[in-house]
């Protein structure tokens, strides 16, 4: 998706007494200030990260939490829902470029956001979306950065902490390094560098199996064959670094529509990728959908109905014995029809939960709940979440069985 530049902002290595404003006031390794500016209280919900936010500190809240595995009316459900949480991506273009300098980190929003989905809409899996450049501080071929890396594992920390089933970190570039499709393009990332990198994040996150690597954010315009050479650089890296049981998840071209991953020959390419000693176990197809009426995910209207896309999908994977994760997807959040289309689209899903993982809505974290596709929930004066319709009805309600 497309995002909006932002800069971070460079942090001080000289703690004050009082913390600055919406600045971190605790987790289990923060040694600076605790109390925060007057109007402004510690908020987070976790062991990782809290931070200062405008108001007064709730009180406890005794609203019991509710069961995530309940099954949908049907009496077949997915195994995972959740909802992407966006910000260390923004400033990607889908040429793949993008300024190390524009991540905008979701802090405690985001950590806020996570803890409300799970505890109060049962929510399980939060992919979390990260441009390479960032995690090596935009040198191609560079080692990961340090300190970039332990600013987005603060998110990732917080996911698990949550109480999530999967946290997905998903690498946001398009298939390029500032324009350039890599192992295809003169002057592009080799599929070495590619898999290099990735050796090397998923050697950190190798003991956690709640972690899944997403290995990129929507390819297009590309040898898809080329492209599957590439991926199965990527799947051997990850597996020879010590992650030999994480779900890993591989994207074919076209923005790694649903609707296409047949007819554009993704399914056909990327089906021999395999583990290191020849099984499929844990290699999961990436696909995205939306509903309006180019696929885009621009538009709040929802033009199409893609029940049938799921079906046919589904069937392939059922013939094949593979799985699918619906990663992106989403509509107008107070759109009516978008309700009704996506709603459907769930219920087919639900139907097919023995080759489809689930799905994760796009999306919240740091995009202004004025954002075209915001599932952005509003946090109440008295500490209690509001979701967007579409969060209720459809992206919980589904999964949760109280869609009505």
């Amino acid at each position: 998706m497309k995002t909006t530049l932002f800069t971070l902002a460079a942090a001080g290595v000289v703690y004050a007494q009082t913390q600055t404003s919406y600045g971190q006031c605790g987790g289990n390794t923060w040694l600076g200030p605790s109390a925060c500016p007057t109007g402004q209280y510690c908020s987070g919900g976790n062991d990782y990260y809290s931070g200062c936010v405008p108001g007064t500190a709730p009180p406890t809240s005794t609203r019991p939490k509710p069961t995530a595995t309940r099954a949908p009316a049907s009496g077949k459900r997915v195994k995972y829902a959740g909802v992407n949480i966006a910000g260390f991506d923004f400033g990607c273009d889908t040429t793949g470029t993008c300024g190390a300098s524009s991540a905008f980190p979701p802090g405690s929003k985001g950590v806020g956001q996570m803890n409300h989905f799970v505890t109060d809409d049962g929510l399980n899996a939060f992919r979390l979306p990260v441009s390479w450049q960032y995690l090596v501080n935009g040198v191609l071929g560079g080692s990961i950065n340090a300190n970039n890396l332990a600013i987005y594992d603060k998110l990732v920390q917080a996911c698990i902490a949550s109480g999530a089933a999967l946290c997905e970190i998903d690498i946001h570039n398009y298939a390029r390094w500032n324009g350039k499709i890599i192992g295809q393009d003169s002057g592009a990332p080799t599929n070495a560098q590619f898999a290099s990198f990735w050796g090397s994040l998923a050697a950190k996150y190798a003991n956690n199996n709640k972690v899944a690597f997403g290995i990129m954010n929507e390819p297009h315009d590309l040898d898809i064959n080329l492209w599957a050479t590439t991926v199965q650089a990527a799947v051997t890296a990850i597996r020879q670094a010590g992650a030999t049981t994480n779900y890993v998840l591989i994207p074919g071209t076209n923005y790694a529509s649903a609707g296409q991953f047949l007819d554009n020959g993704s399914g056909a390419a990327l089906l021999p990728v395999h583990n290191p000693d020849g099984t499929f176990t844990n290699i999961i197809f990436d696909v995205h959908k939306y509903l309006d009426s180019d696929n885009s995910g621009t538009h709040p209207q929802c033009t199409t109905n893609n029940s049938a896309v799921f079906t046919t999908l589904g069937n392939w994977l059922r013939t094949n014995k593979r799985s699918a994760f619906l990663t992106e997807t989403g509509g107008g959040p107070t759109d009516t029809t978008c309700y009704t289309n996506l709603c459907q689209q769930f219920e087919t899903m639900n139907s097919y939960n023995d080759v489809y993982f689930g799905w994760i809505g796009w999306a919240a974290g740091q995009f202004d709940p004025s954002y075209v596709l915001s599932e952005v929930p509003t946090q109440n004066s008295d500490g209690s979440w509001a979701d967007v319709p579409l969060v209720t009805k459809c992206v919980a309600g589904e999964f949760n069985g109280d869609s009505s």
